[in-house]
């Protein structure tokens, strides 16, 4: 299955979460947060929230500052 993560495609296996797919690409499960389609995706529903072929996820860092 193919997802596009920040604009970038990866393949990933089925069925695949997104705390799965945050491993895969290796980016950090905190301090982010997570939109999947353009809808943000609650942290405690990341283990259950399954990823279909062509989702469009963004990875949000939070920052600090002024």
């Amino acid at each position: 299955m193919e997802v596009i993560v920040n604009q970038e495609n990866y393949q990933l296996n089925e069925p695949c979460s997104i705390e799965q797919m945050l491993s895969i690409v290796q980016a950090p499960a905190k301090g982010i947060a997570v939109a999947i389609n353009q809808t943000i995706v609650a942290k405690s529903e990341w283990a259950a929230h399954g990823l279909k072929h062509g989702d469009q996820i963004m990875l949000i860092k939070a920052t600090q500052g002024g």
